[in-house]
């Protein structure tokens, strides 16, 4: 089976409350938004570094609580806006999944499809095609 990158989609799942990284994570800037490590780039933005190659940037995905909107875009400006999902309440993982695998399904029914949560530090760490290939 020969993948193409136009069917490989990035899931990033970003609606985290900022509930455990507490006093500096707070439910209005949950770490996910924030320069923990003082590299200049968020851990959001970190794990879309981390995920650069696998797929073209609007095969991208954030699904997030409504109110993360404007700092999804604000630090994800090459994400499409239609493909930052707003969950109206939160509902944790399966149904995040769930909920952007049928709207990427809808796109490409072919659709190969990693994801991943927005505030995990993995220093140095790229994921790599030749990786992502064995899926």
């Amino acid at each position: 089976m020969v993948m193409t990158l136009m069917n490989n989609h990035v899931v990033i799942m970003a609606g985290g409350v900022g509930s455990r990284f507490w006093p500096m994570s707070t439910p209005q800037m949950p770490k996910q938004f924030i320069d923990i490590l003082g590299c200049g780039r968020t851990l959001l933005q970190l794990t879309m570094d981390r995920f650069q190659g696998i797929c073209p940037p609007e095969n991208i995905w954030v699904v997030t609580s409504a109110i993360y909107a404007d700092v999804v875009k604000e630090q994800l400006p090459d994400v499409l806006p239609d493909h930052i999902l707003l969950e109206p309440c939160r509902r944790n993982t399966a149904p995040c999944i769930a909920y952007v695998s049928w709207k990427i399904k809808a796109k490409n029914p072919r659709a190969n499809i990693v994801v991943t949560p927005s505030e995990r530090i993995c220093p140095g760490y790229q994921f790599g095609y030749e990786i992502y290939g064995r899926f």
